[in-house]
């Protein structure tokens, strides 16, 4: 039988790039799908695509506890119970530190750090109860502070490091906590990534012509998930950048800075 058939998995952020090829990926495999984001246009386009599917859609935006408690009441009504919770949503930034609002750093640690701490802790008595799995798609930027997006390095460093701590507290009830560091992946991310005053930037500098697709993302998500990993780095340049970062700090410095700064100026 499948791994995941009617399994529950909860989805944050699932409108878009990796959570809307999450969601996709594991209604095929026979789960029930709970998904959640800010926009209701773009989750009733996704319930379209699966009618007659077992999919519940909920608007909610993860920086609000209240908004969290709703979405996993809603979960609960709707399944029962809930075996896996992917904490997805979240927003970049690129900005100077010398430029950035500190509004705009605390929006993006209110998204991604807070996001899955209120969406986990709310799941967790579930997920206990079943043995579960909580994962979060966290960020290379997690292992590296990366120029122009200080805030984003430090929601994913928290995000990492508060998920860390919770899988050695659970080390042995039988719960699963992983962390997913995708590398570049074609994602709206980007897009919708914050400026220094916190607005949208509205487009991407990045190519992303040569970058692993949300889809591919997805799918290594779902195995890693099967064989209960502790950690999922993606990419070859993901996975060079932690090793670079590991064991050559200095050196990490230095391409890092060549890669994100063009003529001395940042690439935006």
């Amino acid at each position: 039988m499948n791994h995941f058939h009617n399994k529950i998995v909860v989805i944050t952020g699932g409108s878009d790039g990796i959570g809307k090829a999450l969601v996709d990926a594991f209604l095929q495999q026979g789960a029930k799908v709970a998904t959640c984001g800010r926009n209701y246009d773009k989750l009733y386009q996704l319930q379209s695509l699966y009618t007659g599917k077992p999919l519940l859609i909920h608007t909610a935006d993860v920086s609000k506890e209240q908004d969290c408690v709703l979405f996993i009441e809603a979960v609960i009504k709707a399944f029962g119970t809930i075996d896996i919770l992917i904490n997805n949503a979240g927003i970049s930034m690129r900005s100077l530190v010398s430029e950035v609002s500190l509004e705009t750093i605390r929006k993006v640690m209110d998204i991604n750090f807070w996001g899955t701490v209120y969406c986990t802790k709310l799941a967790l008595p579930y997920i206990l109860n079943n043995k579960g799995t909580v994962v979060g798609v966290s960020s290379i930027a997690g292992y590296r502070g990366l120029p122009g997006r200080s805030g984003y390095s430090a929601s994913k460093f928290a995000v990492n490091g508060w998920l860390e701590a919770l899988r050695t507290e659970l080390l042995n009830t039988g719960t699963n906590v992983m962390w997913v560091c995708p590398g570049f992946t074609t994602s709206n991310i980007r897009n919708v990534a914050l400026n220094k005053n916190g607005d949208s930037h509205g487009e991407s500098p990045m190519d992303e012509g040569n970058m692993m697709s949300a889809e591919e993302c997805a799918s290594h998500i779902l195995t890693a998930i099967s064989k209960r990993k502790r950690t999922l780095v993606l990419t070859y340049t993901g996975k060079r950048t932690v090793f670079l970062n590991r064991f050559f700090p200095s050196i990490a410095d230095k391409l890092v800075r060549n890669f994100f700064f063009k003529n001395g100026e940042l690439v935006k």
